[in-house]
């Protein structure tokens, strides 16, 4: 009886044995299941944040475009929110605030050296590229009334150049300073947002704004429906001068007929482009990827005319995602 008993007893430990192992097992195949290095799975991703800019901007229009798109496509509930844009839409994607940004391709790229507005905190290497989109045209707006129609009318004048850090201020302060200017000695700097620099043009009590961003912008198109806008030109002698020191410029045309324009005025751009978290797993950023230039057609605004798969990865001065570089590849034939 008691050898039986002591038989149980040993049968018993080894089926407590047997369990403990199948369930070390099975939790080890889930993980495995999991995208790129951080041990998220596809199926931990309920919710995605897109981070814009401001609500005057062309970032905020489009992001809610494609909101839409990544929600319909892929299931993942999207948002899109208003933010401060470019350099603070890196800073927080670093710090886990959201998942997706637009961002200047200048600003990604001083970001992920750690330069610039990024030199004090260090390099942002958490963060890599979908994809770009369009142009972002650098815009010195004012208006007839202020007589301006030069880089040199600025001197003495109050002119916004945006918040310290962001990517409109670094275009300021590099168009100012091929032209001889310092935003610190000879204009009076104004830190307003769009729709702030749109209101105190309006009510004149500034003369003059930068204003970086895809065109139409929603903030030039409001001055225009009260006042007749300029825009100051960069000759091409400076934007030469420009892109030769800051090869990430390009050269652009504000065409007539934009903002009631009688002409086109030369100016230099940018580019737009998305970034993402790095820990977000392949196949959710290929399924991202694909909903956004795969539905680019249906957006509204007239940028959307320049998104596309084929010039996805133009002008892109940091590291693409995995996901994000398997669909270039499929669609583009690589």
């Amino acid at each position: 009886m008691k050898k039986r008993f002591r038989f149980l007893a040993i049968l018993s430990i080894l089926a407590l044995f047997a369990l403990a192992a199948c369930g070390s097992d099975s939790g080890g195949s889930a993980d495995g299941d999991s995208g790129g290095d951080s041990g998220k799975k596809e199926s931990d991703i309920k919710f995605l944040s897109i981070l814009t800019g401001g609500t005057q901007g062309t970032y905020y229009p489009l992001g809610g475009s494609f909101a839409e798109f990544i929600t319909d496509e892929t299931g993942i509930k999207t948002t899109a929110e208003s933010s401060q844009a470019s350099a603070a839409n890196m800073t927080a994607l670093a710090d886990g605030t959201a998942e997706i940004a637009f961002v200047q391709t200048d600003i990604a790229y001083y970001a992920n050296k750690g330069e610039l507005m990024f030199e004090k905190d260090g390099a942002i290497d958490s963060v890599s590229a979908i994809g770009s989109l369009y142009p972002e045209t650098i815009q010195l707006v004012t208006t007839e009334k202020s007589g301006i129609k030069t880089f040199d009318d600025l001197k003495g004048k109050k002119v916004s150049v945006g918040a310290p850090g962001s990517g409109t201020y670094a275009n300021a302060e590099q168009l100012l300073e091929i032209h001889g200017l310092s935003i610190k000695d000879d204009i009076k700097a104004q830190n307003l947002d769009f729709g702030e620099s749109q209101e105190s043009l309006q009510s004149g009590q500034i003369d003059a704004a930068f204003i970086t961003s895809g065109t139409p912008t929603g903030a030039v198109e409001a001055l225009n429906a009260v006042a007749k806008v300029n825009i100051v030109p960069v000759e091409d002698d400076k934007a030469d001068e420009l892109i030769e020191k800051y090869p990430y410029y390009a050269k652009d045309t504000i065409e007539a007929g934009t903002y009631g324009l009688e002409e086109d005025v030369p100016t230099v751009s940018v580019g737009a482009m998305l970034v993402i978290q790095n820990d977000i797993p392949d196949d959710v950023v290929y399924d991202i990827t694909k909903a956004i230039y795969e539905n680019a057609d249906k957006i509204t605004h007239a940028k959307g005319a320049l998104i596309s798969a084929e010039k996805g990865l133009d002008g892109i001065g940091i590291p693409v995602h995995a996901g994000a570089q398997r669909y270039f590849d499929e669609v583009n034939g690589k």
